[in-house]
């Protein structure tokens, strides 16, 4: 360097550097998501779409496929078991090619080369989320153990179940509601 300059003088006969870009960035970004392994992880479903930071939409896939699943395994379906099947295998190819679809535009996103703010999807899920989630996976676990280790009868699980599925929409629009409140609050408060 010289004392008049912030230049570094190249030696002679060594090209210079050529100026780093979006795309050498890019490529270089450690939060970059592979598109492959995103797709990979979705054959089970809803796990690419968790790996790219989608998980609401992700554990939303993996409820989608297992209810159909177990739809299916109860066999009272009569003539639809086809139509349910079919359904079944092209929602799980749209969960494998969504995950790699995800995972581009996320890394576009970060590179800037799409001018897209990535979704509010990819934030962790809510505290309150978690625990009401860790309460029922207790709830279930307990009820299950009770089962195999007292010989509790869980017959009436099989007519009870749908209830769980009103209690899950109750829930939804419960913290609905109670986030438009917390919105309509915040946006009526002075200095905010």
């Amino acid at each position: 360097m010289t004392p008049d300059t912030d230049q570094i003088e190249q030696p002679s006969g060594v090209p210079a550097a050529a100026p780093i870009g979006r795309r050498e960035r890019f490529v270089d970004d450690p939060r970059k998501k592979s598109v492959m392994l995103a797709m990979l992880l979705s054959v089970m479903p809803g796990l690419g779409q968790v790996y790219v930071g989608y998980y609401n939409l992700g554990f939303r896939n993996i409820l989608v496929i297992c209810g159909l699943i177990a739809i299916l395994a109860t066999g009272d379906l009569d003539d639809l078991e086809p139509v349910v099947g079919l359904f079944i295998a092209f929602y799980w190819l749209h969960n494998v090619v969504d995950a790699g679809r995800r995972a581009s535009f996320y890394n576009q996103a970060l590179a800037g080369l799409r001018p897209m703010d990535l979704p509010e999807d990819t934030k962790m899920p809510q505290p309150l989320g978690s625990f009401v989630g860790g309460v029922l996976l207790i709830a279930a676990g307990l009820l299950l153990f009770a089962h195999t280790m007292f010989r509790v009868p869980i017959d009436w699980l099989a007519q009870w179940w749908p209830l769980a599925l009103v209690g899950a929409g109750a829930w939804l629009i419960y913290a609905d509601r109670r986030s438009k409140a917390a919105e309509a609050a915040e946006a009526g408060q002075p200095g905010s």
